[in-house]
């Protein structure tokens, strides 16, 4: 069992930042791949970015260059840094591991951008 715990949401004006962080508790050895998903009010839960074992990782083309994410050397964090945030990236923010086959999700984090 793999546990994900989200903090560092919240409200925040376009064009200011947030960094959230994933902490992963449990079985994290043979985490595959970790990664940041949203979904906002009536919408579909989309990927935002994953950060793969061998340290390489992919950025959804509609955050590409404003967000960021990375990992801890403990390989117990996982981390979101926005930049530039718009209205539309209004959502909530889980975190989602894959560990041999078997995927975990955290509770999720509200954050909202609006002035």
């Amino acid at each position: 069992q793999v546990q994900l715990v989200e903090s560092g949401g919240g409200l925040v004006q376009p064009g200011g930042s947030l960094r959230l962080s994933c902490a992963a508790s449990g079985s994290i050895n043979r985490i595959n791949v970790m990664g940041w998903y949203r979904q906002a009010l009536g919408g579909q839960r989309e990927l935002v970015a994953r950060f793969y074992s061998n340290g390489n990782t992919n950025v959804a083309d509609s955050v590409k260059g404003r967000f960021t994410i990375s990992r801890d050397n403990a390989r117990t964090t996982l981390y979101l840094q926005m930049n530039s945030l718009k209205p539309e990236d209004t959502a909530v923010y889980y975190c989602n591991a894959i560990r041999i086959g078997t995927t975990y999700w955290g509770q999720g984090t509200q954050v909202t951008v609006s002035s």
